[in-house]
């Protein structure tokens, strides 16, 4: 009942500082643009535009959602302590843990709620235009999904940076160092590595394994090759394409790194000093 109360109270906050709407309007305006503006890719081909929609905006989303994500999250808990309310909220019968779930879940259900109303209205569009069938639709609806526990990952870092620094500043930077890393470097540091290693020591299932180790990836991997038509778009189709991976193991991976950041705030938080 705790965290459900303390994920309203950040729904709240969310609403009255305007990140619900500003969220919903910038990936709606996102959406809506390429889904009514980049028609031109299909031409005389019938292209399935709802597919080269899912393409676009996972490629895309890969950039914005964890930066909202960490936006949104970086400051959940020492923001509390520098506005000198988290003795107060500790001092009610609330354990650490459900602060930190609480928190976490709010931001969540706002980033949710933007990505659901922002990428569904481009669903619609199509829809309404005739351009979606049901393979599409389904692919589409799982890129939605996939961009709930994209964010909700970088969500749970952004909790985790929040809890492991005594200043908002401090966390301000871990958000950016993250969303750099994880965005930027990391796959560029990958295919360094592949390149110094020349096939010697990492074959295909070390590149596997390093892929899954971003959420990002696991994130562009899901959606590149889902179905035969996103994997015709993205250009990811092809023999000894990623699609042989099962697709349960990047829900799987997702969820782990959902997890995972939560379950170390929450033992971080527990060990802080108030």
């Amino acid at each position: 009942m705790n965290v459900w109360l303390l994920a309203l109270q950040e729904i709240r906050v969310g609403l009255r500082n305007r990140w619900v709407v500003a969220t919903t309007l910038v990936l709606g305006a996102l959406s809506l643009s390429l889904a009514l503006l980049g028609s031109a890719p299909t031409g005389e081909v019938k292209a399935d535009s709802l597919a080269i929609i899912v393409v676009s905006l996972a490629s895309l989303s890969i950039f914005l959602l964890p930066l909202i994500a960490l936006l949104l999250s970086y400051d959940a808990i020492v923001g509390e302590q520098e506005r000198g309310t988290l003795v107060l909220l500790l001092s009610y019968p609330v354990a650490r843990w459900q602060v930190v779930l609480g928190k976490g879940l709010g931001h969540t259900a706002i980033l949710a709620f933007a990505t659901i109303v922002g990428y569904g209205s481009a669903g619609v569009a199509l829809w309404l235009r005739g351009d979606a069938d049901a393979g599409s639709i389904g692919a589409f609806a799982a890129m939605v999904l996939t961009s709930i526990m994209l964010g909700a990952s970088f969500v749970a870092m952004g909790c985790l940076a929040s809890t492991v620094v005594r200043e908002r500043a401090t966390a301000a930077g871990l958000a950016v160092g993250a969303w750099l890393f994880f965005v930027l470097v990391y796959d560029t540091a990958v295919l360094g590595l592949l390149v110094a290693d020349q096939g010697r020591t990492i074959g295909e299932q070390g590149l596997n394994v390093l892929l899954l180790l971003n959420p990002t990836d696991v994130y562009r991997l899901f959606n590149m090759t889902a179905t035969e038509s996103t994997s015709i778009y993205s250009g990811m189709a092809g023999p000894g394409d990623a699609a042989a991976l099962p697709l349960p193991l990047f829900f799987a991976a997702l969820a782990a790194w959902i997890l995972v950041p939560l379950a170390l705030a929450v033992i971080a938080f527990r060990r802080r000093p108030v």
